[in-house]
């Protein structure tokens, strides 16, 4: 392990499930305080982003072979998005301590599934290629005792956006929508995934629209919400599955909105009707979630690309009134970069043989530290 005295600079790596970029951050740590020094979002080539997500979707069709065709392919994408980062930031290798590379996921399945997670991106090719010792694999540690390895990012938020005057819920709205419930009163920390963040909207979007997402919710924006279609979906046992649970786009995927869309029988409903429809389920599911778990939060704080959807952000504002929501930017944390500053946050806890496992969120026995260190 190399000697990290005087240095705290560190490099988050993070893709998540929309693959649609590798978001990398170079950070500045102190005891309760980050300071993102640079960020930037590089994209996958179109033919190596069409090929992951064929490998997610379609598990069964996928061989060993490509795999690991991919597991490279991915792994010298990140090695590359560092060398960018550092180039772009003026900063040398030798003053970064070490890179936490979340990798990209290809499979997370629960308890109830198999409870395993696959993330690619080989971190050997991360340290040899930038000369950076590189943390990944942080999923499994949690798995091996008996947690599900999401979500990873409570112990972050609870670091810190952890008020002890004001409780807070964190939320993310990335593929997959999740929070973190911050409430000093409690003895513990709870988190979970809520359910779809984007993934149903930019699916319906790119099925109907040859759009990958619907900019700002303006589409959803023009249709009404269908309260039958709603009740299905809302019906669904994920929402009403008490935490700890994770899931991912293996559950809530074009076919599940496929099959609930199948319960309408043979009545109409437009495009643009179901794409409000899907935008109400994640605000309506996420907003239940809270109410059900968080009903003395004061304050929601929001990340991830959801913030960006203007019509998603006015119907959580809509469902949770007398809740003051804002984004992280307002806590010096641009809302972009939340999960990538999470796993460089991840990597120093690793490096310092820290536990960051939340075992009352991922359901795991005990803590135990995240991620194997690559050098």
């Amino acid at each position: 392990m190399p000697n990290s005295e005087n240095k705290s600079l560190y490099v988050g790596l993070m893709s998540g499930t929309s693959m649609d970029a590798i978001d990398a951050v170079l950070v500045n740590f102190s005891d309760h305080a980050c300071q993102v020094i640079a960020a930037r979002a590089d994209t996958y080539p179109e033919n190596l982003r069409k090929q992951l997500m064929a490998a997610a979707r379609n598990p069964d069709a996928c061989t060993i072979d490509k795999v690991a065709q991919l597991d490279r392919a991915v792994a010298e994408c990140f090695r590359n998005a560092v060398l960018n980062l550092l180039d772009q930031a003026s900063i040398d290798a030798s003053s970064v301590t070490a890179i936490g590379s979340h990798g990209q996921t290809l499979q997370h399945q629960p308890k109830d599934a198999g409870n395993f997670s696959v993330q690619i991106g080989d971190p050997h090719v991360i340290a040899f290629g930038t000369g950076i010792t590189t943390v990944a694999d942080f999923r499994r540690s949690d798995i091996a005792v008996g947690g599900e390895g999401a979500p990873l990012t409570p112990a972050f938020h609870r670091w810190l956006f952890m008020d002890k005057t004001t409780p807070r819920t964190v939320l993310n709205i990335g593929g997959i929508a999740n929070i973190t419930i911050l409430d000093s009163s409690c003895e513990k920390t709870i988190g979970f995934d809520t359910g779809p963040g984007n993934v149903l909207l930019d699916g319906w979007s790119s099925i109907k629209r040859d759009q990958p997402y619907d900019s700002n919710g303006s589409w959803a924006c023009e249709g009404k919400i269908n309260e039958t279609l709603l009740a299905f979906m809302l019906a669904d046992p994920y929402f009403s599955q008490p935490p700890p649970k994770s899931t991912g786009i293996e559950y809530f995927n074009n076919n599940w909105t496929a099959e609930k869309l199948a319960l309408l029988a043979k009545k109409q409903i437009s495009d643009t009707d179901i794409q409000c429809t899907l935008s109400e389920l994640t605000a309506r599911s996420i907003c239940q979630a809270i109410q059900n778990f968080s009903s003395h939060s004061k304050e929601l704080i929001v990340c991830g690309g959801g913030v960006h959807n203007k019509f998603l952000m006015d119907r959580l504002r809509s469902c949770l009134p007398g809740v003051e929501i804002s984004s992280t930017k307002n806590f010096n944390l641009h809302p972009d970069w939340v999960e990538a500053t999470a796993f460089a946050w991840l990597a120093k806890r690793c490096l310092e043989r820290k536990p960051s496992n939340v075992p009352t969120v991922t359901g795991a026995e005990r803590e135990v530290v995240l991620g194997g260190i690559f050098m």
